[in-house]
């Protein structure tokens, strides 16, 4: 097997373990959360939202540490931290017990992330197989399937974080015994470069949309469960609507990728953006069960995409800074989706539904698209 093969599926996994399973196993298993230790849904928020402030530090820290001459050591603790504080959500006993573990497992995954993907970007160019990049994110899907397969097993809480955590941890195994040998060499930031006016605001714009993007996916991705609670739906496990998120997650990387290369990567990204601004007002007003169904389709089948469009699109707009792009993209990311749940969940107790903390996340979404400018138009 090529080291390029090794390191996409490898990377798939860890997609899977620390984003997959670590980030979005809260979302199914909210409401239960919710039930056993008596939350609002502003409490629930302020947790997931420190789960991305975690993220944001480490996204912050990341650039720093992939040019480390250590970081063969320091992505072997982080992938360990991501499937440990995982597994210690059986153990999390108090609030600030559950601040801190998903603090620390938003740090793990973001390092993750920004660690694998950037490894990940310099072994296919080393071997001419850039049209791989994409690729790994779809471990997300693939992690919020095996998510749902482990809640589906029963349990209280404690038991089935405890099995997520093993679950993550087998995932881990496999994806650094693929990787084990490879030889880690550090990755610089890049020094400043003199770009145009019109080069640097390319960049900025696809940043601060993305930012957007964070707020705007979130607040579904953190509450839909919930949602599908509130309606009206026997004989149905609302959990089902993360296992249609998951389901649509998986493809919808190849797909949009085929989009991007048939009709150009900036007016593919304008429109994922467009489309699930569609899926998260549905989400919110929907007052049917096939309603929030088709939401979550629209949801899953567009934020893995975005994801992997937004960060290819600055990518391409700082090549020679390429840990820098990838990193500035994913703190305004985080920056979105912290305070998405605190606010919603705000807004959902105050309101007693999720419609205007939707229709606020959409407005967000349609803004990014705005910014998102075609090349030609960006010249």
């Amino acid at each position: 097997m090529s080291s390029a093969s090794r390191w996409v599926i490898s990377a798939t996994l860890v997609m899977a373990s620390a984003m997959g399973i670590g980030r979005f196993a809260y979302t199914p298993l909210l409401p239960e959360m919710v039930a056993q230790y008596n939350w609002s849904f502003a409490t629930a928020g302020d947790l997931a939202s420190a789960n991305f402030i975690g993220y944001l530090v480490g996204a912050i820290l990341a650039p720093t540490i992939t040019a480390s001459r250590n970081i063969r050591i320091w992505l072997a603790a982080a992938l360990m931290a991501s499937a440990v504080t995982t597994y210690l959500g059986a153990e999390a006993n108090s609030f600030n017990v559950w601040l801190g573990v998903r603090f620390l497992s938003g740090v793990a995954s973001a390092f993750c992330l920004v660690a694998v993907t950037t490894h990940l970007m310099f072994v296919l160019a080393s071997e001419r197989q850039e049209r791989f990049g994409n690729v790994h994110f779809a471990g997300v899907g693939l992690g919020i399937l095996i998510c749902m397969l482990s809640v589906y097993g029963g349990g209280d809480v404690s038991t089935q974080w405890a099995r997520l955590g093993a679950l993550s941890a087998g995932l881990i195994a496999i994806a650094w015994f693929l990787i084990g040998k490879h030889q880690f060499q550090p990755i610089p930031a890049g020094p400043r470069q003199s770009f145009s006016l019109d080069f640097d605001w390319t960049l900025w714009r696809l940043i601060i949309g993305y930012g957007f993007f964070g707020f705007g996916y979130v607040v579904a991705a953190t509450f839909v469960v919930a949602m599908a609670q509130r309606l009206d739906t026997p004989g149905i496990d609302v959990r089902s609507v993360w296992t249609a998120v998951g389901l649509a997650f998986v493809p919808s990387v190849y797909l949009w990728q085929w989009v991007a290369n048939r009709f150009g990567l900036l007016n593919t990204l304008k429109l994922a953006y467009l489309v699930e601004a569609v899926g998260v007002v549905l989400a919110g007003l929907s007052g049917s069960y096939p309603g929030l169904l088709l939401a979550c389709i629209l949801l899953g089948g567009t934020f893995g995409a975005i994801t992997a469009l937004g960060l290819s699109a600055a990518r391409a707009a700082a090549p020679t800074r390429v840990a820098f792009a990838v990193s500035a993209m994913t703190v305004a990311f985080s920056l979105g989706q912290l305070l998405g749940p605190a606010v919603s969940g705000r807004m959902a107790d105050a309101s007693g539904n999720f419609a205007m903390a939707s229709l606020l996340a959409a407005v967000l979404l349609v803004a990014a698209a705005a910014l998102v400018r075609p090349q030609r138009e960006s010249q």
